[in-house]
């Protein structure tokens, strides 16, 4: 049988705070959602056009106490983890569905120039002390621009 691959890597701002709960066995989980956007020049009228993707993102045990802790409404954060289509049937007897990305790795992008810190890095193999990130406006990073490795946050 072939191999398959269910990765999923965005940078992008929260949405609203997180939400922490407990499951019934006491493990940690935190939800939020992740907004990414793109921006490109239309060819024919020389417009440039705008559009926002708006993603659910769900940790589980250390990293949800981590996130519950430390991300807010606004923070740029990179996130890595894998697609995980859930689904229910609600009250009204539809049956609904639910994309999220699983966070295996959370990076908090803030700079230096914010809150005096810097970013962190969060996830399966990190032990890095955990270090705010404050809010900025999400990247544009336009399909005819030039990426320098130098350019990447990460």
């Amino acid at each position: 049988m072939a191999a398959s691959l269910n990765k999923a890597m965005v940078i992008g701002n929260l949405t609203r705070d997180p939400e922490i709960r407990q499951t019934g066995s006491g493990q940690a989980v935190c939800s939020f959602a992740l907004a990414t956007n793109r921006s490109w020049t239309n060819k024919t009228s020389g417009e440039k056009q705008e559009s926002a993707e708006f993603h659910n993102i769900v940790a589980w045990g250390k990293l949800a106490d981590i996130c519950g802790q430390y991300l807010k409404k606004g923070n740029k954060v990179y996130i890595e983890g894998r697609l995980q289509t859930r689904d229910w049937e609600g009250q009204d007897g539809v049956k609904r569905y639910r994309t999220e990305i699983v966070t295996e790795s959370m990076v908090m992008l803030g700079g230096k120039t914010q809150s005096g810190g810097g970013g962190g890095s969060f996830g399966a193999p990190s032990t890095s002390a955990p270090v705010p990130g404050a809010q900025e406006e999400p990247p544009v990073i336009n399909a005819d621009d030039e990426i320098k490795l130098e350019d990447i946050p990460f």
